[in-house]
């Protein structure tokens, strides 16, 4: 039997497959044993490469909700103005939220493609367009669609980088908004982007940032960096936030603590901080 690192984490935060990369499916569901997980989450390329069963073997090896699964909808390129280009990826996202519908995941959310030498606004209606059929798949099957927030470092496949942007893509496009905390945290009026996204908002992802770090991803565990987490987790539940806080944890500080050990402290540390608010 596998040991535990930890306690069971509250039922509201979720372990993203992200933090665990270098692990099979099948080893990650050792490690959410031993993390105590309740929630999960997968990468959409690694259901493509081990294939559906092995997520399905993976769940029954527990008692685990699927939080979410990430799609990357365009694989190293950018979104192009012509119809033609748009049946593969469309297809890969069609059948990315067929397998996600059939693990029961509460929603899937996704990276553009990168803008190319469009204007922003032209970007965004090429997305909006090519996922039109998409998003009629995912409100038949219930499957929330969301699109994040994600760092300027990573334009070369994705156009929203700030909440505000996020959420207008995402008003052009109708689909739902994840919301990266790391990548947005310093934008002004965050709390009242947050009570106007809360409406479209379906996940929350949480990591920190320690003033001076330069080597992306820059991540840290909750707790440890100079994020005013404590603030933003409070606003988005006093927005009426209900749904699950995906751990996002990746670099250099979480590759020399140890991906496991760095996920149960940031488990543990959201967790308390759900408490302390008043969360169930």
């Amino acid at each position: 039997m596998t040991q535990k690192l930890a306690k069971a984490m509250h039922p509201r935060v979720a372990v993203n497959g992200i933090c665990l990369m270098t692990q099979s499916l099948a080893q990650q569901a050792e490690s959410w044993q031993r993390l105590g997980a309740q929630r999960v989450s997968f990468v959409g390329l690694q259901i493509e490469k081990e294939g559906l069963d092995s997520a399905r073997n993976a769940l029954a090896s527990g008692d685990y909700q699927v939080e979410t699964v990430v799609h990357t909808y365009m694989v190293g390129q950018h979104l192009n103005p012509d119809p033609g280009s748009w049946q593969g990826p469309r297809d890969r996202l069609l059948a990315q939220i067929d397998a996600t519908s059939e693990l029961g995941a509460r929603s899937i959310y996704m990276t553009t493609g990168g803008r190319g030498d469009m204007s922003w606004e032209q970007a965004a209606d090429v997305f909006a367009e090519a996922i039109a059929p998409c998003v009629d798949r995912a409100k038949a099957v219930g499957l929330p669609l969301l699109v994040e927030n994600a760092p300027p470092a990573y334009a070369d496949i994705h156009i929203a980088h700030t909440l505000r942007d996020t959420i207008t893509l995402a008003e052009r496009a109708g689909i739902g908004v994840c919301m990266d905390i790391f990548s947005c945290w310093t934008e002004a009026g965050l709390r009242g982007l947050i009570e106007k996204a809360a409406p479209r908002l379906h996940l929350v992802q949480v990591s920190d940032y320690v003033y001076g770090d330069r080597a992306l991803p820059a991540r840290a565990v909750p707790g440890d960096g100079d994020i005013p987490l404590k603030d933003i987790l409070r606003w988005l539940i006093d927005a009426g936030y209900r749904n699950g806080f995906d751990l996002e944890l990746l670099g250099p500080r979480i590759d020399n603590e140890g991906a496991e050990a760095a996920v149960a402290r940031a488990g543990a540390w959201v967790g308390e901080q759900l408490i302390h608010i008043g969360s169930d």
